[in-house]
């Protein structure tokens, strides 16, 4: 077996430091270890978008990611998007659209609404239909998650002035 190793990083704008197992993958870092249970353990296969989370500022499926990776890195997840008394912009916007059913792909589908958004403050409808079509929902049928990412678009738009 080999030796743990530590890690330095960034977590929803906190530093961290963690020591762990070189074969520790990044969901399991995150909610066995960092208490972030919105990051939703599903096909471990990084296929279904259910853990997605911003490295650097990119979506990555988080059960596909070494731990030791982010060693200087920031990452950010759902619960460092905003709280149940204060909602950030997207997960207000999916709060009023319907964008959830069960919610199991929601943390997932919220953070890639947040790394579409800053990449693409005005996404047009192809452009959202492509980029939620790397997340698996399987209640909603995609189109109150479409309309979430317009409203989270309009609110972001409303909050620069």
């Amino acid at each position: 077996m080999s030796e743990p190793i530590t890690i330095e990083f960034d977590l929803d704008g906190e530093r961290r430091s963690e020591r762990i197992a070189p074969n520790t993958v990044l969901l399991d870092l995150l909610r066995d270890r960092c208490g972030r249970l919105g990051v939703k353990a599903s096909c471990e296969r990084g296929v279904c978008g259910a853990c997605t989370t911003l490295i650097d500022g990119a979506p990555v499926a988080s059960c596909g990611v070494f731990a030791f990776s982010l060693d200087g890195a920031s990452v950010e997840t759902v619960e460092g998007q905003g709280s149940a008394d204060d909602l950030g912009p997207v997960q207000r916007a999916f709060a009023e659209c319907g964008g959830f059913q069960c919610g199991y792909c929601t943390p997932g589908m919220v953070m890639l609404t947040t790394a579409l958004l800053r990449e693409h403050p005005e996404p047009d409808d192809e452009l959202i239909r492509s980029w939620i079509s790397s997340n698996v929902c399987r209640c909603t049928g995609y189109q109150m998650i479409s309309d979430s990412v317009r409203r989270a678009a309009e609110l972001a738009r409303e909050e620069r002035g």
